[in-house]
């Protein structure tokens, strides 16, 4: 990282965003220390401090303890994507419909890019464990892991991210849907059944046919939940 002029919270902000933007921060890669970053850019330590503490809350980088570790640039960014999602629907700038018509697009791509890929005995074991968890918190959460696994497969990581996002967007929505369903039984087997059809269509290469798949899947479950 080159030095950069004096400043405050803001230099600090622009200089690190900068930096990942341009790729000399690529993903996972280690930042200086507060000191070091302070040192350089002829900051306080606490307006580095302010401006990794905003990077964190967006998701943008990670910080631990230990030797080693220190903060990083975030690999995948669904978490963040989620938050900011999460706050577009609060304020009534995206709607649940929009969402779900979103989800659709990108689970399409996913469907058919997780034909042929890595990981699949992963969404296979997630299926299987789905069959019998009645409990609709543990079923949603199984449920969002399948989607992003398949998500996952197919090696596109805006796919996997925006799919994570928006599955954390609405998850507290779709919950409660659920558990206000006076037949929840009836809807979980036939997602399960669902899952299992998606499932076995990327397995046997069908890409075209797991898109319809997962399609009808996604409109079905936002029709039964309202």
């Amino acid at each position: 990282m080159e030095p950069m002029t004096t400043g405050g919270f803001d230099t600090v902000l622009d200089f690190l965003t900068t930096e990942i933007l341009e790729g000399r921060a690529p993903a996972g890669s280690r930042l200086p220390n507060e000191r070091e970053l302070a040192a350089q850019l002829g900051a306080s330590r606490s307006a580095v401090r302010e401006a990794i503490k905003v990077l964190q809350a967006q998701g943008v980088v990670t910080s631990s303890t230990g030797p080693g570790r220190g903060t990083r640039v975030a690999a995948s960014q669904g978490a963040a994507f989620g938050r900011m999602l999460k706050l577009h629907v609060a304020l009534e700038a995206v709607s649940f419909a929009e969402l779900t018509e979103t989800r659709v697009v990108l689970e399409r791509a996913a469907a058919e890019a997780a034909v042929g890929g890595r990981g699949l005995s992963a969404v296979r074991q997630l299926a299987a464990e789905m069959v019998d968890v009645t409990d609709p918190a543990a079923f949603n959460d199984l449920d969002t892991a399948f989607h992003v696994a398949i998500a996952s497969v197919g090696a596109n990581r805006l796919i996997r991210d925006m799919t994570i996002a928006i599955r954390e967007a609405v998850a507290s929505r779709i919950l409660d849907a659920e558990q206000r369903l006076t037949d929840w039984e009836g809807l979980r087997q036939q997602l399960v059944q669902e899952h299992e059809r998606i499932l076995s269509a990327i397995e046997a290469g069908d890409g075209a046919h797991a898109a319809d798949l997962c399609e009808a899947h996604i409109r079905g479950a936002h029709d039964a939940l309202g």
